[in-house]
């Protein structure tokens, strides 16, 4: 899959979180109608479902068939599985880190982009600050994929957790600016006008902290693109003339989706409920 070329055939697909069955049951209804389809996951591929290994053997399997950007989870995969971090409870992805195959999957993950143009598409797991523009935010996902692709992506992976600096300026260096980086692209929410995050709240629109605003509600420089994320399931579907939200909460059983994107044409099936929604 050339990501930068045609929308042609291109599928994008919300959060799947390890629910594999699911990912064939919508698979399938894809290619019932296009036998050349192509699946891109707005992130998140694994964990709190029940299957992440058949997941990420499926994907891997299907080669230039398939493509990601990286999701929170999928970070957290590979902090753990190279002993950077200690896991809360790794049961959904235990069955990956012991897995004979570990090294293929880990290594196709790492290799994954962090955002991605296809044609006036972009596609990042969380969101992007209003100060980006289309051009930075690719550059600046690209300085954390040459460290995850590198030999020493293991050291970047013990540094990579925490919420300072909260706010993006373009003088960061080192670890800071790659972990604020990471922070805008795999788990932003809320912000402020000025790039200022808070990572606190993790609810809907109707739990917005004080001060802040859900990124995409923000005049922005990728106002210009589409632009195509996962992360976050309270908001559901969402479909704007340039925002696409495509996490369904497959894993709170709701509905697993994928948007094609040369028509923004949308599929979807049922999911169980593998997680049950905490309502405080």
């Amino acid at each position: 899959m050339n990501p930068t070329t045609s929308t042609d055939h291109i599928y994008v697909v919300g959060d799947i979180q390890g629910c594999c069955d699911q990912l064939d049951e919508l698979h399938a209804l894809i290619l019932q109608q296009d036998a050349q389809a192509c699946l891109f996951i707005a992130g998140d591929l694994v964990n709190r479902g029940p299957k992440s290994l058949s997941t990420l053997r499926k994907l891997v399997a299907m080669g230039e068939r398939a493509n990601s950007v990286l999701g929170n989870h999928d970070l957290n995969l590979l902090a753990i599985a190279y002993g950077t971090h200690r896991p809360h409870k790794d049961s959904y992805l235990r069955p990956i880190i012991d897995a004979p195959d570990r090294e293929e999957l880990l290594g196709w993950l790492r290799h994954r982009p962090l955002a991605a143009l296809i044609e006036n598409h972009l596609i990042v797991h969380a969101g992007v600050l209003p100060s980006w523009t289309v051009e930075k935010t690719l550059e600046y996902a690209h300085e954390v994929e040459l460290i995850l692709r590198g030999p020493n992506f293991a050291d970047f992976l013990k540094h990579m957790y925490g919420n300072e600096p909260s706010k993006w300026r373009t003088d960061l260096t080192g670890i800071d600016r790659l972990r604020c980086i990471v922070n805008v692209l795999t788990r932003l929410r809320f912000c402020t006008a000025d790039d200022v995050m808070e990572f606190d709240s993790k609810e809907g629109l109707n739990k917005t902290p004080p001060g802040f605003a859900p990124w995409f509600t923000h005049p922005r420089q990728t106002e210009s693109s589409t632009l195509v994320f996962g992360h976050w399931s309270a908001l559901g579907l969402q479909v704007q003339s340039n925002l696409i939200g495509l996490d369904t909460g497959c894993v709170w059983g709701e509905k697993l989706s994928a948007m094609r994107l040369s028509d923004h044409a949308l599929f979807q099936v049922d999911c169980p409920e593998h997680q049950k929604v905490v309502v405080s």
